[in-house]
């Protein structure tokens, strides 16, 4: 969806990450990139979903605590300016899981088991039937986030599309129940670079794979991770013919290298023979360490000063938190719950 230029500052994103690791080019290409962008255009919230992130770590939570201020310093460091987006804390703000827990009220155990995302990352977790609580509602505590900024555009990628849906749903169950327009409906913001395969060709990079790229990757790791990305399995001489197709290291050109021209000439040369995949590789490691290079500064400068950081962390979920308290004061309201 493309808002007009006269009213792009009327449409509200929430967008965010949650907080168990270090984000990586995934990210970058899929969600960061476009926040810096997103930023200049419409009314931004960044959620640091610290409380979601419990719903598969609760053995773990200083994992989390730990990771809420480094995926701040990747934020900061890739172009997320406090003064235009308001990063914030989900934990800090607790309308959201009083809202959370209203919202349950609006959906069934089945529909939530038939959520395709939900049904997804059980067997990612292999959880089988020992499904924590938390984990299964994770699509109402989703819609909570959303609905309390009455965010209208959410990015995702499409696999998180089912959740976008299932948060339409019970805005239109509760607006219908309480028959006020109290909740918006949202609309979802697909990125045409969807999610990077791993360094390895599986299907999602992703941190506890261990096939990730870190954005504060130093010079040697994206070096020898490169080295490791796949290619073509069939490519085993110089001369023969390349394959496109689920060549990792063609993917990640087509994301991150900005001539195109010279880039599909490489293409053509691999597939027709004669180009090796070293030759590839070499291009690909110039392209990531030109544009990490900069982020990995700035996040070392950044990092000088974490109380400065947890400045800017604070400040932005007093201002959410302003948000959300409205908003759930509204649905208070509209369901009785206000009594004095």
């Amino acid at each position: 969806m493309q808002a007009s230029k006269e009213n792009t500052k009327n449409h509200l994103i929430l967008t965010g990450d949650r907080p168990t690791g270090p984000l990586h080019l995934g990210h970058f290409v899929g969600s960061l990139k476009n926040r810096v962008k997103y930023q200049h255009q419409y009314q931004q919230y960044i959620m640091l979903a610290d409380a979601q992130a419990l719903t598969d770590n609760m053995d773990n939570p200083a994992k989390v605590h730990d990771n809420v201020i480094e995926v701040a310093l990747d934020y900061l460091a890739v172009g997320i300016d406090p003064t235009k987006s308001t990063i914030f804390i989900q934990s800090q703000i607790p309308e959201l899981t009083e809202l959370t827990f209203y919202y349950l009220n609006l959906v069934t155990v089945a529909r939530l088991e038939r959520n395709p995302t939900i049904k997804q990352e059980i067997v990612l977790r292999n959880f089988e039937r020992d499904i924590p609580a938390g984990f299964l509602t994770y699509p109402v505590s989703q819609a909570a986030d959303i609905t309390a900024f009455k965010a209208d555009l959410v990015p995702v990628g499409e696999d998180q599309i089912p959740m976008i849906e299932q948060t339409n749903e019970i805005v239109r169950r509760f607006n219908r129940l309480t028959n006020k327009e109290i909740l918006m409906e949202c609309q979802a913001l697909v990125p045409e670079i969807g999610r990077l395969p791993g360094i390895d060709g599986k299907a999602k990079m992703s941190k506890s794979l261990g096939n990730a790229i870190n954005l504060g990757s130093t010079t040697a790791e994206i070096k020898a991770a490169v080295r490791n990305v796949y290619t073509d399995p069939l490519h085993l001489r110089v001369s023969d013919p390349g394959h496109l197709e689920g060549n990792v290291a063609f993917i990640y050109l087509d994301a991150f290298d900005d001539d195109k021209e010279s880039l599909q000439a490489m293409k053509d040369h691999y597939v027709k023979g004669g180009l090796g995949d070293s030759i590839v590789k070499a291009r690909l490691e110039t392209v990531l360490q030109d544009l990490l290079s900069p982020i990995r500064s700035r996040r070392e400068e950044f990092a000088k000063d974490r109380g400065e950081v947890l400045r800017i962390l604070k400040e932005g979920t007093r201002k959410a938190r302003e948000v959300a308290a409205k908003t759930t004061d509204e649905v208070k309201a509209a369901i009785g719950l206000k009594h004095f």
